[in-house]
């Protein structure tokens, strides 16, 4: 497994449009065969910052994913609703191997 976490901040009056524009990328993504899981949560005690835990089958299917249209509109909508440029860390996975995971 690929593992992508992307850091998100979002301007306060951007919040509730981030979360719906995330939730339609989110819900498209998991029907892409390379996309094993994709999260996306919220900082319980600042609500203006997102992680997406991206879960990937292999380190070739992040570029499919960001040639898709739904990653296009997503990139479009909350490009302005950020607080400061997203930045990403990427895992390799330990345990559990690939079992359990779509």
């Amino acid at each position: 497994m690929y593992i992508v976490h992307v850091f998100c901040r979002v301007k306060p009056e951007f919040v509730e449009p981030f979360k719906a524009a995330c939730l339609d990328n989110a819900r498209h993504s998991v029907q892409e065969p390379g996309i094993a899981r994709f999260d996306v949560v919220q900082q319980a005690d600042d609500p203006t910052r997102f992680v997406l835990l991206e879960v990937y089958r292999t380190p070739d299917d992040p570029p499919r994913h960001r040639e898709t249209a739904h990653y296009a509109r997503w990139a479009e909508a909350v490009g302005d609703w950020l607080a400061e440029p997203r930045s990403k860390i990427v895992y390799a996975n330990v345990f559990p191997a690939d079992e359990g995971w779509g």
